[in-house]
């Protein structure tokens, strides 16, 4: 593998870059209007231009992007995580092309794709589910009669898809006939597919997902777990490695079945695989991620290894470079997400312009990021602005050097989701690692609250440095008397 188009932009452009650099392979950038001077596209070794803002008439445009590969000889596509990812239809296309897909095959996608297809695929290898059917449903009366079964309360979740998508969670029967006409038009909306399905609200549920990696010669590994439970909107904000909840015994016993959802679907490069887990600590599988996660520099940070270069080696043929034995956890990580959103007015997006940007550094703070000070947040995109990892010897020095990194974190222009993050970190809660995906809902219900807490964080810097400044006057005071004399 000579050479790869990067099919996507901003942040995880430019980690998949930074790798190729260091493997001594070619990048190819693809841009749109809205990033024609993007870090991403100055970084690599070539940039085309792939058509308008939206990404509908850029990112997504599949024959125009595999018509470049052919025009310059490209052997290999990353395609980051979103837009074309866990597209099947285009990755059958690149590999039709003679093109290497650095990713999974697309009947892997296919069956991983579907939630309800999943299920039944890893059901036959024990992997623990939430109880509830594994069929679609668009009969509102048969869904109803379905959750009366269960029991409430229920979620009804859309089968295509994800990110909360076609997603409601229904408290009793008189709510279940609106919630689920919301939930289908939503997904069908979203996914161009209405079939949606029924379970068993899991209560005081932790996001827990497992990140493995399966080369073609039959081995399986998972690179330990990542805590997603801070979340708003069931996206997720906040995220570590490892999980403060997991004892080594449970950590195995994920692991194993993660391992068990590759064998399902004869599974090929980086995948995650998602569960919650419950108050009594059992855990049940909710899907597979067929594509890099947003939030892997933490694994990266707690295992000391590259990601985008396993995929690569894989994508090449070559076997994993480690074995299960082979893989220890070392310290804890942290990732704050930084958006540009208004905490304070329920995360809605700010678009502007980054009048002031720096961030921060030091030893062990990492930023993955797309932009550059005086650029503007493009509003056809995700808002996140950049990714602020941070490691430590332990969680709490993990969580010591975040809260650090955040105040070290400089921008202005837009509202971020920085103050929130601090205030996550520093919460009881989560300082304890007694909390749930209910995180929000528990204490950020009113986002004043957060206001407030930051208001009286700074007053009290005020008034150490005015008590610093008293005793520095009244020392400088003494000692001009004393010499008066």
């Amino acid at each position: 593998m000579k050479k790869v188009l990067i099919a996507n932009r901003g942040e995880i452009a430019r980690r998949v870059i930074r790798t190729l650099k260091k493997m001594g392979i070619q990048s190819v950038a693809i841009y749109s209007d809205a990033d024609e001077f993007a870090p991403h596209v100055m970084e690599a070794d070539e940039a085309v231009y792939v058509g308008a803002g939206p990404s509908a008439e850029s990112y997504l445009k599949q024959d125009l992007i595999l018509d470049y590969c052919k025009k310059l000889n490209v052997d290999g596509i990353h395609p980051g995580y979103g837009f074309l990812s866990e597209n099947a239809v285009f990755a059958r296309k690149v590999s039709e092309a003679g093109i290497t897909f650095i990713g999974p095959s697309p009947e892997a996608m296919d069956l991983m794709g579907d939630k309800l297809t999943a299920k039944q695929a890893v059901k036959e290898y024990n992997v623990p589910l939430v109880p509830g059917i594994d069929r679609a449903v668009t009969s509102v009366e048969e869904a109803k009669e379905i959750a009366n079964q269960i029991g409430y309360p229920v979620l009804i979740k859309a089968s295509a898809g994800g990110g909360g998508k076609g997603m409601r969670l229904v408290e009793n029967d008189a709510d279940f006939e609106e919630s689920m006409r919301s939930a289908q038009n939503e997904a069908r909306s979203s996914f161009g597919n209405d079939a949606v399905f029924v379970e068993k609200f899991v209560s005081k549920p932790r996001h827990i997902e497992i990140q493995v990696f399966s080369d073609r010669h039959g081995n399986d590994v998972y690179l330990f777990e990542r805590e997603c439970s801070i979340q708003r909107r069931h996206q997720k904000v906040v995220e570590e490695a490892p999980s403060a909840l997991l004892t080594p015994e449970l950590r195995k016993r994920m692991g194993e079945a993660a391992v068990n959802v590759c064998k399902a679907c004869n599974y090929e490069g980086a995948g995650t695989v998602e569960f919650l887990v419950d108050a009594n600590l059992d855990f049940f599988f909710l899907e597979m991620n067929t594509r890099l996660q947003v939030e892997h520099p933490v694994t990266e940070e707690i295992t000391g290894l590259d990601l985008v270069e396993w995929q690569i080696r894989v994508a090449r043929g070559e076997e994993l470079p480690l074995k299960q034995d082979e893989l220890k956890i070392n310290g804890h990580a942290m990732e704050v997400r930084v958006y540009a959103e208004d905490t304070l007015n329920g995360f809605t997006p700010d678009i502007g312009t980054l009048n002031r940007y720096r961030i921060p550094a030091g030893a062990d703070v990492r930023v993955d990021d797309a932009f550059a000070e005086g650029m503007d947040i493009p509003i056809y995109y995700d808002p996140m602005i950049a990714k602020l990892v941070t490691w430590g010897k332990d969680r709490n020095a993990a969580i010591e050097k975040c809260i650090e990194a955040i105040d070290n974190y400089q921008i202005s222009g837009v509202k971020t989701t920085l103050d929130f993050g601090k205030y996550v970190l520093k919460h009881p809660a989560f300082v304890s690692g007694d909390f749930d995906t209910n995180f929000v809902k528990h204490y950020f219900s009113d986002p004043t609250v957060m206001h407030e807490a930051m208001e009286d964080e700074k007053r009290a810097l005020v008034n150490s440095l005015e008590a610093i400044w008293n005793d520095v006057t009244e020392m400088k005071n003494a000692e001009f008397a004393s010499r008066k004399k």
